[in-house]
């Protein structure tokens, strides 16, 4: 078999007691593991709170999450905001973008190992870094002092651009759960330790992911400000190749 691939679709709904349940967005997306273990997330993001943002994002990693290369495109209030396009080489990163903001942009930045996670902002991607955590340790946390973003926008809805950050990954357990695309065994993480290393510290935030190695977003949920909840309502599993 030379390659599997997961297609399936996120809501994004409100918790806000206003806005209890309203849908403010959605994300279609299709992840490709190849024979290689590679695996290349394609995701088209959409969310409706004013300025509505649309993303188009394709990211290649490596068995063990690494960012191989990234493209994004964004519109922010239905119009042009920016495109970029990555590469991670073993002892630098680079970016070549343009945005409405800062004109072309070429960025290089030296590192001394390899990024160990990019983070784009599709919400299964959320739950793909979540591959990072070392499972063998058990519940626990670790800090990841040098992760990148293609934004420091909560929304993503900024750039695109290279952005150092890190922050800490809690896994409190597996967990039984029921989403709109079925029941499921999963794990249940924790996104913590983001104060100072990002311009506005994100809000507290729960995800489950499928307790297999597919690490399949099923639910995950931003308290404070945002008030927000993503979960998996249909998925499909296509087996290529020969």
């Amino acid at each position: 078999m030379k390659h599997r691939t997961i297609r399936g679709t996120v809501q994004y709904t409100s918790k806000k007691p206003e806005r209890m349940d309203q849908e403010r967005g959605r994300e279609y997306f299709s992840i490709t593991k190849q024979n290689d273990g590679v695996r290349v997330l394609q995701a088209h993001c959409e969310i409706d709170d004013e300025p509505n943002v649309v993303r188009d994002v394709v990211v290649a990693m490596n068995p063990d999450a690494s960012p191989i290369d990234c493209s994004v495109r964004l519109s922010v209030g239905d119009k042009y905001e920016g495109t970029g396009w990555f590469r991670f080489a073993k002892h630098y990163v680079e970016c070549e973008s343009h945005n409405q903001r800062d004109g072309r942009i070429t960025q290089k930045i030296d590192i001394d190992e390899p990024v160990k996670w990019l983070q784009a902002h599709p919400i299964v991607g959320d739950a793909l870094l979540m591959r990072i955590y070392d499972l063998s340790q058990g519940p626990g946390k670790t800090f990841f002092p040098d992760l990148m973003l293609t934004s420091p926008d909560h929304r993503g809805a900024t750039g695109p651009l290279l952005f150092k950050t890190g922050f800490g990954i809690r896994y409190v357990g597996e967990e039984k759960i029921t989403v709109k695309a079925g029941s499921f065994t999963a794990r249940h993480f924790q996104v913590v330790d983001t104060a100072g290393n990002l311009p506005e510290e994100h809000p507290p935030y729960n995800l489950w992911c499928t307790a297999d190695d597919d690490y399949l977003l099923l639910k995950a949920g931003a308290e404070g400000y945002m008030q927000t909840h993503y979960e998996l309502v249909e998925y499909s599993i296509i087996e290529g190749g020969l």
